[in-house]
């Protein structure tokens, strides 16, 4: 975990009580991410997710703790962070195209409409919706609103991508073209992506790095799991990889088994800085050499 990470948490607390003796929902919360990675998070309901989420995002506040996101700190809304939300939270009197172009103006206010309209349809067709541009949202699919969502997005080109659960009312098909769709664009434009889910199978096919939260309150990240599958995984062929089941039941394990006592590994250094072990299920060996080449940059951020 270096220093110069894209994306640094340090110490992030969350509290909805100044009330002596009402705990945190989470506490002590440190991760960093690389500029490119996909980071997955899991966890319980309840346990801040989304409110870590929401920080990243600038549209809530820590009680807290520090983020600093490509060297400057987090404080506020701000285009370099685009959000994609559980519902689509498109508005539903404008068409696809003036949905998409509506946060390109706010990103460049000063970009002709021609460009607008050209930049637009660059991510219209990216995700696949080409010829539904003059289309309204009620004219639309779930799974399509969905993309226009993720193509609004994109098409501000943020330094990082917030994906909240997105795909979690759509039916399995519908989710399964999606996923494909974003590992495809995430792969052309190197995407820097922090997303919230309760799919572990959809952690696995999108993810570089899944984080694992504790029970609320006083939630932390318990461990982050190192995906080991090869980054040109496909939803087809993921299941046959010998490293998929092992990724996969050490997730199920945690949240069934280890996810309410996880945090109480922690309640002695509570104060310090302190991240979470970085673990590769059924890689022993290499998550000895993994440590041994941790040690150094640990050691001197505490």
């Amino acid at each position: 975990m270096s220093s110069h990470s894209f994306l640094q948490v340090r110490k992030l607390r969350k509290s909805y009580s100044d009330v002596a003796g009402t705990k945190p929902v989470f506490h002590a919360v440190n991760f960093d991410i690389e500029k490119g990675e996909f980071v997955c998070i899991i966890g319980h309901s309840g346990c801040g997710k989304t409110t870590i989420l929401n920080i990243l995002a600038g549209i809530d506040e820590a009680t807290g703790g520090d983020v600093v996101m490509d060297g400057r700190e987090v404080f506020g809304p701000s285009l370099d962070r685009g959000v994609v939300f559980q519902s689509h939270a498109l508005m539903p009197w404008l068409t696809v195209a003036k949905n998409i172009a509506f946060a390109v103006k706010s990103r460049w206010p000063n970009l002709s409409d021609e460009k607008v309209k050209a930049h637009c349809q660059k991510y219209t067709d990216l995700v696949r919706l080409t010829g539904n541009e003059q289309k309204k949202p009620s004219q639309l699919s779930g799974g399509m609103k969905q993309r226009v969502g993720i193509a609004r997005a994109f098409a501000i080109e943020p330094k990082m991508l917030l994906l909240d659960e997105p795909f979690g009312a759509l039916d399995a098909l519908t989710r399964g073209t999606i996923q494909d769709e974003l590992l495809s664009i995430c792969a052309k434009t190197q995407q820097t992506v922090f997303m919230i889910t309760h799919d572990v199978d959809e952690a696995i096919l999108l993810s570089d790095k899944i984080m694992l939260m504790s029970n609320g309150p006083e939630a932390r990240i318990a461990e982050i799991v190192v995906n080991t599958l090869p980054k040109t995984r496909t939803r087809a062929d993921i299941h046959h990889h010998p490293q998929f089941y092992k990724i996969r039941n050490h997730l199920v394990d945690f949240l069934v088994n280890r996810s309410k006592t996880a945090q109480l590994n922690f309640a002695a250094n509570s104060d310090e800085i302190t991240f979470p072990p970085q673990v590769m299920p059924g890689l022993e060996g290499d998550l000895i050499a993994l440590e041994k080449a941790q040690a150094p940059v640990l050691k001197q951020v505490k």
